[in-house]
């Protein structure tokens, strides 16, 4: 069985959610968000590794509320940078020796899928970088700084770009050594391996697993976690009970 290292980017601003809580600390149904996308991976038996990036100013509050269960499930802190990029390159120097993959998700995507996350690992497991995608469905339309319509874009092969995010973990440590040979700076992982030439498979999601970007969002988050199929009694538990903090 292959092995897959896990890295949580969790360094963001998250400036468009608002208010004077972070969106990785907000509470979907009782759990904070970061903590419900890093529930997704642990009980995997091909996850060797989970790491979990935060920004300078959190380290106190993750510490004094969160690092003692994270610790006791092997989740591995690190200090992220000022860009997404930098927290991913931070964390990448961490990853395990056993890792043959290393998987990116967002911290603030929690409604990812069982299913869908198999779907990715396999994928990569074939082409080496693979990443969750939806197809775009609505009229789209682009427009100037005015709000004013400037053109009606065809959707025609235009997907949303979703996470996890997988690569074999040579090609990954490969691309980020050549980082300062880009003329742009990437704003995800899958970016970075088109930028350096190598395909990226795409695997076809759906827009339940949400990013979490607004607090408009915590309340679709809610509901799609509320009908997700769940474990049975004698199913795998969460780590990360409320009441265990």
């Amino acid at each position: 069985m292959a092995k897959f290292a896990v890295i949580i980017p969790a360094a963001g601003k998250g400036e468009r959610f608002g208010g004077n809580e972070k969106k990785i600390f907000a509470k979907v149904d009782g759990r904070a968000v970061f903590l419900r996308s890093i529930e997704q991976f642990l009980q995997r038996d091909d996850v060797c590794q989970t790491i979990l990036a935060i920004a300078p100013e959190d380290q106190e509050q993750v510490r004094t509320k969160y690092a003692a269960n994270l610790g006791f499930m092997g989740v591995r802190l690190v200090v992220g940078g000022a860009e997404r990029f930098e927290t991913v390159a931070k964390a990448l120097e961490l990853v395990s020796e056993d890792a043959e993959y290393v998987a990116v998700h967002d911290a603030v995507r929690c409604c990812v899928s069982t299913a869908m996350i198999d779907a990715v690992f396999a994928e990569a497991e074939k082409t080496g970088a693979a990443i969750l995608a939806a197809p775009l469905h609505g009229t789209i339309k682009r427009v100037s700084e005015a709000m004013v319509v400037d053109a009606t874009v065809s959707r025609e092969g235009l997907y949303e770009a979703q996470t996890p995010q997988v690569f074999k973990k040579s090609l990954l440590v490969d691309a980020y050594a050549k980082l300062d040979e880009l003329e742009a700076t990437p704003t995800d992982d899958a970016q970075l391996m088109e930028q350096l030439g190598h395909p990226v498979s795409v695997v076809s999601s759906d827009f339940t697993n949400l990013k979490i970007t607004t607090r408009a969002d915590m309340t679709l988050a809610a509901a799609i976690l509320k009908f997700r199929p769940k474990p049975g009694p004698s199913g795998p538990r969460g780590p990360f009970e409320e009441a265990q903090w």
